[in-house]
């Protein structure tokens, strides 16, 4: 038993080392984040962390079809009455219009949908009276 502890710390010391010498070597100054701080570090703990960042960066949504169409519809309207231009404004609309009336052709598994086209007049509107370019 000894010698398996031995070996384990001999194994150690050896992973120690590498880590110190290529510390000294500066090879860890390059990497991103360095001298930063760990992103997330004063959130309590979640075991599942890890899976949520790389469906976050993924954008990967675990939500049912129906409830992950009121979310981007929701994303959508946000991004038209915050577009720079009112063309662009009606292009995000006509994409989502587009996605909702499909959804309602062919109900998605899941929650009911909930949602209708949204009226693109209407929302460009309220858009101009909320200070948006009218363009």
């Amino acid at each position: 038993m000894a010698e398996r502890e031995r070996r384990v710390a001999d194994f150690e010391s050896w992973a120690d080392r590498q880590i110190r010498e290529a510390e000294q070597r500066g090879e860890f100054r390059s990497l991103p984040g360095f001298g930063k701080p760990l992103p997330g570090i004063d959130r309590p703990y979640d075991a599942d962390w890890w899976i949520k960042e790389k469906m976050r960066r993924e954008k990967v949504s675990f939500l049912p079809p129906a409830l992950a169409l009121r979310k981007e519809a929701e994303d959508s309207l946000a991004a038209a009455m915050a577009a720079r231009t009112e063309s662009e404004a009606r292009r995000i609309l006509a994409e989502i219009n587009d996605k909702i009336a499909a959804a309602l052709r062919r109900p998605p598994p899941g929650p009911p949908l909930g949602l209708t086209p949204f009226d693109v007049d209407a929302v460009l509107a309220a858009r101009r009276e909320s200070g948006g370019d009218g363009a």
